[in-house]
């Protein structure tokens, strides 16, 4: 089985999106896909992972394996939050730093995510991409 891009994990989730109708419908699907993440180990929810600019809590961290790829792993308190951070972590984690940069985060807008959060969760997921490109900023190859 080949490996998906992050630009086809986007396009996927686009197409999941498009299925639905109403927005009660796509704010399921996003509760649900936040269910399915992994929890988070208890020893990376500090303060010093805590994201700031959300309003939920969200812890957020990030490593580099051996071959260069970014494992994100975050969680949240609050459901859409949390999956929200699952979608991102669909697209963006074990990847390598230069396709995390390369990827616009534009697929939540074309799934209508700007037009249905509050300005609230837009700044928390504004932060949490902000987090997600600083870390892939910071494990690019020398």
């Amino acid at each position: 089985m080949q490996e998906s891009s992050a630009q086809q994990e986007a396009e996927e989730i686009i197409d999941e999106f498009s299925f639905f109708d109403d927005w009660a419908d796509r704010y399921q699907h996003l509760i649900d896909q936040g269910r399915r993440l992994a929890p988070l180990d208890p020893s990376y929810q500090t303060e010093e992972n805590q994201l700031k600019g959300c309003q939920s809590v969200v812890y957020f961290t990030s490593m580099c394996d051996a071959g260069g790829r970014i494992h994100f792993s975050a969680s949240s308190d609050a459901a859409i939050v949390q999956g929200l951070i699952a979608l991102l972590l669909r697209v963006y984690s074990e990847r390598p730093p230069q396709e995390i940069l390369a990827l616009s985060p534009d697929f939540l807008e074309k799934i209508g995510l700007d037009k249905h959060l509050s300005p609230t969760r837009k700044n928390g997921l504004a932060s949490m991409v902000e987090a997600i490109k600083k870390a892939a900023q910071h494990h690019l190859p020398a």
